[in-house]
């Protein structure tokens, strides 16, 4: 399911042109936007035409709780009518200019490209960069999807436990820095509040159960499982009674020791079931796990750029052993394995499905944030490592790929899923005003 969202709609004119095929169209439109998932329309059904018509219009959508604002120019139309919507409505705006009708008589009929050109100049110099503009007879589904990704970084709550990972401070955020770009909150929690969080026997009893069924545990004592379980149940309960969208774990070194087990398997489990939970404290990469899932795509996860192979061209995305177990190769043996912490590390180990892939980090770095964004392809390898991973190869060289990480100072996470989910980034990030690197 996509992220929910509300979008209002207004369709410009002027009597001096044909305003009346241009209402014609826009009740045309209206009926095929109504076909769009997981979006509340707020229209204006009458043409906009006026500066009172404009004010009016503004003034009513400004009780709505848009998330963004589409503008039609039906007609080429008054200046005015954009800026008394935008000074009203301070969110991103898609200015939707139609093609041409025939000519009719000699005289143009829409005159609603030059309309577009107008509000785009107006709203650029005004200072806003907050838009986006089409030409054509359907609207862009893709800025839908990227009022999607800030809607859902708007309104989310990110947790984190403990701190970042020892040494990882380039994983570290500055909150007021992501709350002013993004809107996202953060509460920070103790790694004994979730140790020590309640939870009913039935519960872990349940998740003990589903463990057995999902992964080998051959390897593991009584009590490593039940360890597992309990986990399991703890983190699901503590996520959802916070409210959280995400939730990014200190996962080492203090958690094996205090708790028992490494919580790796436990994450595992969870992010199969929808929950965000990100490695090592990365806050910016639950951020960016977060967009993946506002467009729809299925249990996001984090991955480190472990290995590359410059003569085969391609990249190994290792994890310790966290990533959704629904996304297991079906081939190799799924299973449990404590390898690292002194026995303590439970994690899960299997090789992850081929697919197409949809990499994406959100970074902050220098007093602002940006996005890398990379397309992919996992294809089938054997189990020969410990831990959750797969072989990836790029439309380009992959040295080209490392050189794009290493040469802007990306954070070592990224979030992937499977299915193309680019452009609508893509103009998330011009909305917002951040670098792309891709």
């Amino acid at each position: 399911m996509k992220q929910k969202v509300t979008i209002g709609v207004v369709c410009l004119a002027r009597t001096t042109y044909d305003y009346l095929e241009a209402r014609n169209l826009y009740t045309a439109i209206r009926t095929n936007l109504k076909t769009v998932e997981d979006v509340q329309w707020e229209f204006l059904e009458e043409l906009v035409i006026t500066q009172e018509e404009g004010s009016s219009a503004a003034q009513s959508l400004a009780t709505k709780h848009i998330d963004g604002l589409v503008c039609i120019s039906g007609t080429f139309h008054l200046g005015h009518l954009v800026l008394q919507l935008k000074r009203e409505l301070p969110v991103p705006i898609l200015l939707w200019g139609l093609p041409e009708l025939p000519y009719n008589g000699g005289k143009i009929r829409l005159n609603s490209v030059c309309g577009v050109n107008l509000n785009a100049s107006n709203l650029y110099k005004s200072g806003y960069d907050d838009y986006s503009v089409i030409v054509q007879d359907a609207i862009d589904e893709d800025w839908i999807d990227a009022i999607r990704v800030i809607k859902a970084m708007k309104s989310a709550k990110i947790g984190i436990i403990g701190y970042r990972a020892d040494g990882f401070f380039n994983v570290g955020v500055q909150d007021n820095l992501l709350f002013g770009q993004t809107g996202a909150l953060v509460d920070h929690y103790e790694l004994s509040e979730v140790h020590s969080y309640a939870v009913a026997e039935e519960a872990v009893a349940e998740r003990r159960k589903q463990l057995i069924s999902t992964f080998d545990v051959s390897t593991l004592s009584e009590y490593q499982l039940d360890k597992v379980s309990q986990l399991s149940a703890k983190l699901d309960g503590f996520y959802k009674e916070k409210g959280l969208s995400a939730l990014a774990i200190r996962c080492w070194p203090e958690f094996a020791r205090d708790f028992g087990v490494s919580p790796c398997a436990a994450m595992s489990l969870l992010q199969s079931e929808g929950l965000i939970l990100a490695c090592e404290g990365d806050i910016d990469g639950a951020l960016s796990m977060i967009a993946h899932k506002a467009l729809g795509a299925e249990t996001p996860f984090l991955f480190d750029f472990s290995q590359v192979d410059f003569k085969q061209d391609f990249a190994l995305f290792w994890h310790c052993g966290v990533a959704p177990c629904n996304l297991w190769d079906g081939t190799c043996n799924r299973s449990l394995d404590t390898y690292f912490a002194g026995g303590k590390g439970v994690t899960a180990d299997f090789v992850l499905k081929s697919g197409e892939l949809s990499v994406l980090r959100i970074d902050s770095a220098r007093g602002g944030y940006r996005m890398f964004l990379q397309r992919g392809k996992a294809v089938p390898m054997e189990k020969l490592l410990k831990g959750t991973y797969m072989k990836v190869l790029f439309e380009r060289p992959v040295k080209e790929i490392l050189d794009l990480v290493l040469d802007n100072g990306l954070a070592h996470h990224s979030s992937v899923v499977y299915g193309s989910y680019i452009r609508p980034l893509e103009l998330v990030a011009k909305l917002k005003g951040w670098k792309v690197i891709e």
